[in-house]
């Protein structure tokens, strides 16, 4: 009874969706039938269904709740709200089939009920999710002021600050691990939301551990489950942070098990532990480049990138300082223009694209100019003509583009001179004549024919 138990239990993660599809479907064709009102029968006989697994789904979620140790106010108003939505489910059949038993109701208007079951079924399932996924998934992509609106509690990121000059002064604790921690680990252990019961936002909550006993054993970090979790396999339930979250880098993970190593102090400095400089390099002020663009963009959420890899697109990013990308599509030749769309999640953070070697057409550069970062373009072994390629002097940033073995024609030269960042244009075996220009705007951008030549040397007529 018990394996039955909690098998229907673990079955309404599933089942939930089917009450929602029919209450949407009921919904939709009220909307349709609206005027007309030639399917009502239909319509409330979806509603019957609805309320039937409705009930069913409701069942299964309580003996979840029941077998998988759920805090009953963790579930309490996805319960209440599921047994609600239920009701008015079958409400809505008896209204609409004008049962006489229920007379009452033909005195509230169709609209009335239909409003009240969308906007209960919406927090039915905004509720869900948030057990599921955890409280504002839905919201965590989205920048604080955003969140902040909607009442989502705010972590804002803290800057690890080390230099050449304060690296060995700065407290160990204090300015590097514990902003580690605050940036990926306390959005879900803090007074508001601690998970497992543990709180990780000061020290003092730290060393108190959670409901499965303590974190940190001191010196000891393979022992330690702050760190021991931190380096299991994603996939593995324990892994922390989840693997849908923002993972911590290897330099990071190394800084977290060296504290842990060095007895998690509090108020000793990284100089006074006598720690190797190369620890805290990756944290450094990175020497500013001049290639891609002076501006900072938001993260892209790992499933976003997960979802684009899968469909054959490599995805990275430029550095571990940057959320800017590099996409390339060297393992997708059969890449079109039709696919462009795929990439319109991570549109603001590309500054490298390689479509080379892809289906692509002159239709791919109107699409281009909704990369606003976009800095080096490849187009090299495609079809392009250089039709359309105008659209690119829109974009600020654009630097080099690649035209090599393409139809690219010099009768399009012209349009390069009116890129105001353009740099170099590399047009070997392309139909442009090596005769033409050499470079544009006073030699701002160069126009690269390629097919060098090595003058000969002495040496080259030596016979090994």
């Amino acid at each position: 009874m018990d394996i039955l138990k909690q098998f229907l239990g673990r079955l309404h993660p599933l089942l939930v969706h089917l009450p929602i599809g029919f209450i949407i479907l009921g919904l939709l064709l009220q909307w349709y039938d609206r005027k007309i009102h030639a399917y009502t029968k239909i319509i409330a006989l979806v509603f019957l269904w609805a309320g039937f697994c409705s009930a069913f789904t409701c069942l299964t979620g309580y003996l979840q709740y029941l077998g998988e140790g759920y805090a009953f106010a963790t579930i309490k108003w996805h319960l209440w709200l599921g047994i609600i939505t239920t009701l008015f489910c079958f409400l809505m059949y008896l209204r609409l089939t004008e049962t006489p038993l229920m007379v009452f109701l033909m005195r509230f208007p169709t609209l009335l009920f239909s409003i009240l079951l969308f906007v209960l079924v919406s927090f039915t399932g905004h509720l869900g999710g948030d057990i599921t996924h955890g409280k504002g998934y839905l919201l965590e992509p989205f920048p604080n002021s955003v969140k902040s609106f909607f009442g989502h509690e705010t972590f804002e990121e803290k800057t690890i600050a080390l230099n050449e000059e304060n690296w060995q002064t700065s407290l160990f604790y204090e300015d590097v691990v514990q902003p580690l921690i605050n940036n990926k680990c306390v959005s879900c252990h803090n007074p508001k939301k601690a998970k497992g019961k543990l709180k990780l936002h000061s020290l003092e909550d730290m060393l108190k551990g959670g409901e499965n006993g303590e974190v940190i054993v001191q010196n000891n970090p393979e022992e330690s489950p702050l760190f021991s979790r931190l380096v299991l396999p994603k996939d593995h339930e324990d892994h922390m942070p989840p693997k849908e979250k923002t993972q911590l880098t290897k330099e990071e993970l190394i800084l977290i098990k060296t504290w842990i190593s060095n007895g998690n102090p509090s108020e000793t400095t990284i100089g006074q532990l006598g720690l190797e400089k190369e620890l805290f390099l990756s944290f450094f002020p990175q020497k500013k480049n001049n290639i891609y663009p002076d501006t900072t963009v938001a993260a892209i959420p790992l499933d976003s990138i997960v979802s684009i890899k899968k469909f054959g697109i490599h995805v990275q990013q430029v550095n571990n300082t940057s959320n800017f990308l590099t996409v390339s599509c060297i393992n997708k030749p059969s890449f079109g223009d039709s696919d462009f769309d795929i990439l319109n999640p991570i549109k603001e953070q590309i500054v490298v694209l390689d479509l080379g070697g892809t289906q692509i057409t002159d239709g791919i550069f109107e699409k281009l100019t909704t990369l606003p970062h976009l800095t080096l373009l490849k187009l090299d072994n495609t079809s392009v003509s250089g039709n359309g390629i105008a659209f690119l002097k829109q974009l600020q940033h654009l630097k080099s583009i690649n035209l090599t073995h393409t139809n690219f024609k010099g009768s399009f030269i012209p349009s390069l001179g009116e890129f105001k960042t353009l740099q170099k244009v590399y047009l070997y075996n392309t139909e442009v004549s090596q005769n033409e220009e050499q470079s544009l705007n006073n030699h701002q951008i160069i126009l690269d024919y390629g097919n060098y030549e090595l003058p000969k040397i002495a040496a080259d007529s030596i016979v090994y």
